[in-house]
């Protein structure tokens, strides 16, 4: 296996720049996601380390070999794609050997090699079926296993997930997860869903417009976003933000937002009294207490062990979750409370983190 080191990686299409000095280091043995809203450049960039799309300044290096100007074959990387990319006249065995009949090994090499693939990946039973027989999961593993005979390393993931249903995903995300594990290998995955990254990855690469927003290990961005980009894109559901000014209100600071709501503050936001802020809360930090109403029930969606509720407060709709069932009438008025010590204070004008 190779760590991947990108230095002031930089894509532009005539005049058209997509990618904006990227840098990061993959690991020897790491597993990193590229996560981003459509469009944010985490495609490209994973293509650029495959070769599939050239480099317009920079350095791209696999292990010790600076791979700017190699082909892809050249890269010792294998790639997954979401479309699998299978060959339809061909068996899953055939599928598999592809690439190794190419590179010319000899026929009991190539055996060994696939036979040890379809072990890891539960493929044995499958061997002889076409890519017509199979299910999309299966598909995938099938891709999975064409990348692992070639030992390549690193291991490229292009959003592979996307196509299947959402019981599959949380299946072949475990799936990968394991694999992981066992091969102990490089591994850059690219997708949209940040439940994947959070629950797949060793760190995460947070992406926007071209640049890295944040890099860390998923708990960590969760816990300490940079920015309320990082902080509302992180998150299932995402952080309530509440755009507000920071006042003192006879000893007590707080935030009060568009719609005359004072939400407390703690005294580290004493520095700001004045300020124009946008504060960040997680839906599991807002209870709802006992007390005067500030707010009205606009939906309750259970979902099973949790309860997701929507509150529309002063100028916001706050979203609660409850780790409980809860009966809760839509429209009534109810008391919500935010955790001032699990807030966080952003600059409106640049997103940066000032608590």
């Amino acid at each position: 296996m190779a760590s991947v080191t990108i230095r002031n990686a930089v894509k532009s299409y005539g005049a058209m720049q997509v990618l904006h000095g990227v840098s990061l280091a993959a690991r020897d043995g790491e597993f990193v996601v590229l996560v981003g809203p459509s469009g944010c450049g985490k495609s490209t960039l994973l293509r650029m380390i495959a070769g599939l799309e050239t480099i317009t300044d920079g350095q791209i290096a696999i292990g010790d070999r600076v791979v700017n100007e190699l082909e892809p074959k050249e890269r010792d990387i294998a790639m997954v794609f979401q479309s699998y990319a299978l060959y339809p006249h061909m068996t899953v065995r055939d599928n598999m050997a592809f690439s190794l009949k190419l590179s010319r090994r000899s026929k009991a090499e190539i055996e060994a090699e696939v036979n040890r693939a379809a072990d890891i990946l539960a493929l044995a039973p499958l061997l002889e079926r076409y890519p017509r027989q199979l299910s999309g999961g299966q598909r995938q593993r099938v891709a999975m296993g064409r990348a692992i005979v070639r030992n390549p390393a690193v291991f490229l993931f292009d959003e592979p997930l996307s196509n299947l249903d959402a019981k599959l995903r949380v299946q072949m995300r475990g799936e990968i997860k394991a694999l992981h594990a066992r091969l102990n290998a490089t591994m850059i995955y690219v997708t949209h869903d940040q439940m994947e990254a959070m629950t797949m990855a060793d760190r995460i690469v947070v992406m926007r417009a071209g640049k890295i927003e944040q890099i860390g290990t998923p708990l960590d961005i969760y816990d300490n976003p940079a920015n309320s980009f990082v902080a509302s894109f992180i998150g299932s559901p995402s952080m309530n933000l509440i755009d507000g000014t920071i006042c003192d209100r006879e000893g007590q600071i707080v935030l009060r937002d568009a719609g005359g709501v004072d939400w407390p503050l703690n005294e580290t936001a004493r520095t700001h009294i004045g300020r124009d802020v946008t504060m960040g809360a997680r839906p599991e930090h807002v209870a709802i207490i006992d007390g005067t109403a500030n707010g009205r029930i606009s939906s309750v969606e259970p979902t099973g062990s949790d309860t997701h509720v929507q509150v529309a407060a002063g100028a916001n709709t706050i979203t609660i979750v409850r780790h409980m069932r809860l009966d809760l009438p839509v429209g009534a008025d109810i008391a919500i409370h935010i955790d001032p010590d699990q807030s966080m204070l952003f600059c409106q004008e640049t997103g940066e983190r000032l608590t």
